[in-house]
């Protein structure tokens, strides 16, 4: 197909351009009324969206109230994460786990769990002794965390004086479990986020009232300045980066850790796709990526790092995580975790222990990194293929963070583009929910990742395919009929399903 800014330039002509030097051209001038006079009362796609229990907008008066937000007394609904509410979405339009195959699901942020090229054989049962039916430490088994020290000394750390040891490691039910807790026992301080980055932070923010959360950007002059201005106390923030697939890494790395040591500030990296790297030179194949690389003395540098083996180990379903950190935030988050979630699996935390084998997770990074970077070129190539071209392709995680600025409206934001692909079966995740916007007050319209989606290429590569099959057949469809019928005619629910129902 060809590009897709001719290939609606008869229907839609394009904005660029002026008759002359420094006079506007009648269209651009009608494309700006236009534009600044959208906003989302007038789209469906976000009516439907802020009238979903949670996203109405906090804090605008005069207030007004959802009758699916009242709960009980003294109970506000917290709302749901960008992957939820686009799984609720896609169950309305006839999504099913039990028929998952049926549909491309590109929003989902998982990676393929089965089988990969090369890689160690997948685990296919565990044992379970009688002693891992009692719970578990809320620190997590001795055991497994000095496999993870191990393993993170041996990466990162060799010929360093300072080691992490088992007190450096907590073992956490998943990543957001390890961001809760850590979100748990920090005070009443500035912490600082960036947009975009992964919705869960909008939850975390939100929901522990003791974080005052400040924008900024993850620059080291802004954050510098940032700190200085504003007395952050707590940076948070994604790296390698969701969802935009970027990295901050070597020197880069390097200078944000010690600005950490040097100015007091706690730096909380969320480290999960660590091994997602796409090198270009071939001996560096195998190499991830991590803070705990940079950090001087394990129990005097304020790093906390949240992994796991969610998305390295290809095993989201396992929930074992961890925050590795200085020893007395271990302890910390110990107390924390004995009230907010009890701790990790007891038999899943054992299974894992060979996992952790120095040998073993080289033979899975490099497995990952040659599959996974073959499956980024094929999307990035058939997407510029259907005149979708990635301005900044993606060097780490599974994402590609696609703007949809050249096409039409309704087609050029991302809640719609959702919409529409869902009628082709196809799941994407709109660029809004990576929008770190606690209070939820901002016109949707104005949000700076309003014209984005985040696609996977997380799941195997005939899904994704399927997924880019469909968003050809949407831009066909838009070339040949015009934009008329989109934007409109979205289903509502079905009958109140939600995921819970059929999970």
């Amino acid at each position: 197909m060809s590009n897709v800014n001719s290939a609606f330039s008869s229907r839609f002509p394009s904005r660029s351009g002026s008759p002359s030097p420094g006079t506007p051209h009648l269209r651009d001038v009608v494309f700006h009324v236009i534009e600044t006079m959208r906003h989302e009362k007038e789209s469906e796609a976000h009516r439907i969206y802020r009238d979903a229990a949670g996203h109405s907008a906090k804090g605008v008066l005069p207030q007004t109230v959802n009758p699916d937000e009242e709960t009980v007394p003294g109970i506000l609904h917290p709302g749901s994460t960008g992957v939820i509410y686009c799984s609720d979405r896609a169950m309305a339009n006839g999504f099913s786990y039990a028929c998952s195959h049926e549909w491309s699901n590109l929003g989902q942020g998982a990676p393929e769990v089965g089988p990969i090229p090369d890689a160690p054989e997948r685990p296919s049962s565990i044992p379970v002794p009688q002693d891992s039916l009692e719970y578990a430490p809320t620190t997590g088994v001795k055991e497994l965390r000095q496999a993870v020290a191990n393993l993170y000394n041996h990466t990162y750390r060799q010929g360093k004086t300072s080691q992490y040891t088992h007190e450096n490691v907590c073992i956490v039910p998943g990543g957001r479990a390890g961001l809760s807790r850590v979100a748990a026992v920090v005070g009443d301080v500035y912490t600082s986020y960036q947009v975009p980055d992964y919705t869960a932070y909008d939850q975390v923010l939100s929901a522990f009232k003791r974080l005052v959360p400040v924008p900024t950007a993850l620059d080291l002059n802004q954050v510098k300045k940032d700190i200085r201005t504003q007395g952050l106390a707590v940076l948070i923030a994604s790296n390698p980066r969701n969802p935009t697939g970027q990295v901050i890494q070597g020197k880069d790395l390097q200078e944000l850790v010690n600005l950490g040591r040097e100015q007091h500030v706690t730096m909380v990296l969320d480290e999960f796709y660590s091994w997602y790297i796409y090198h270009e030179n071939e001996q560096d194949l195998g190499k991830p990526v991590s803070s705990a690389a940079y950090v001087e003395d394990v129990n005097d540098d304020s790093v906390v790092i949240i992994d796991g083996l969610t998305k390295n180990w290809r095993l989201p379903g396992w929930r074992v995580c961890w925050v590795i950190g200085p020893k007395n935030l271990i302890t910390a988050l110990s107390q924390s975790g004995s009230y907010l979630d009890g701790g990790a699996n007891h038999p899943l935390q054992l299974a894992a222990l060979p996992l952790l084998n120095p040998e073993h997770a080289a033979k899975e990074r490099i497995a990952l990194q040659k599959h996974f970077k073959a499956k980024r070129d094929h999307v990035l190539k058939r997407l510029e293929e259907l005149g979708l071209k990635v301005e900044i392709p993606p060097v780490s995680t599974f994402y590609i963070w696609l703007n949809l600025d050249n096409l039409p409206q309704p087609l050029n934001n991302g809640l719609t583009f959702f919409e529409e692909l869902l009628k082709e079966h196809t799941i994407v995740i709109p660029g809004i929910f990576f929008d770190i916007n606690p209070s939820h007050r901002r016109n949707l319209f104005n949000s700076p990742c309003h014209h984005f989606v985040r696609l996977s290429f997380g799941p195997p590569l005939a899904d994704l395919d399927k997924g880019l099959d469909a968003i050809g057949r949407l831009l066909r469809k838009a070339k040949k009929e015009g934009v008329r019928g989109f934007g409109h005619g979205y289903k509502k629910s079905l009958d109140g399903l939600t995921v819970s129902d059929t999970v």
